[in-house]
């Protein structure tokens, strides 16, 4: 029996992303699918409270299983930054070109450009809240480079690779991002819940 479960996002890009890694294991329904079609305020002070304030407004209000997501960019050499404003770095207008343009104008003269991807997911299943955590350690690129992926993948270079996420196939990147490693450790939780 494969079981339902809303992801709390209104970005395809994630949505595309998990629904290839989760594959058959679940269903996954987006929020457009239950006519769901508030902009959940993301006003939490870290990456866990966001992803659990999207989660609770989807199970409070609609008392179906979700999961939802908040993922950070967190820069050494700016003290973790952009971190949970990741999406809003260079304003409210969640404009990727213009954050990725401030990100490395901030670090043009900044030799230490070391920096990972955190995505934290937060799961309710008959009102139980859980939480998973996914890391990709990499560095900030000196410029764009790759034409895939979104939001800061251009940039964003992770250890052991010679290339960005936006220059890697999306069968490569959703096998190691941090969102496919939290998607994973989500998947085995789910799998060992009905099991």
């Amino acid at each position: 029996m494969t079981h339902s479960f809303v992801f709390a996002t209104n970005n395809a890009h994630k949505l595309e992303e998990v629904r290839a890694i989760v594959g058959r294991q679940a269903d996954i329904l987006s929020l457009r699918d239950i006519n769901c079609l508030a902009d959940i305020p993301e006003t939490g002070k870290t990456l866990e409270e966001n992803a659990l304030l999207k989660a609770r407004y989807v199970y409070e209000n609609y008392r179906m299983n979700c999961f939802a997501d908040d993922t950070g960019l967190e820069v050494e050499a700016l003290n973790g930054a952009p971190g949970v404003y990741s999406a809003r770095y260079a304003g409210a207008a969640h404009n990727s070109d213009a954050n990725v343009q401030k990100l490395l104008l901030n670090l043009r003269s900044v030799a230490n450009r070391r920096a990972r991807f955190r995505t934290v997911f937060a799961i309710i299943i008959n009102g139980k809240e859980h939480l998973f955590e996914g890391v990709i350690q990499g560095a900030i690129t000196l410029s764009r480079r790759g034409g895939s992926g979104f939001g800061y993948d251009p940039v964003f270079m992770p250890d052991g690779y010679a290339k960005t996420f936006a220059e890697m196939d999306s069968e490569l990147k959703n096998r190691i991002s941090h969102r496919a490693i939290a998607t994973i450790k989500l998947c085995h939780f789910i799998k060992c819940y009905y099991s």
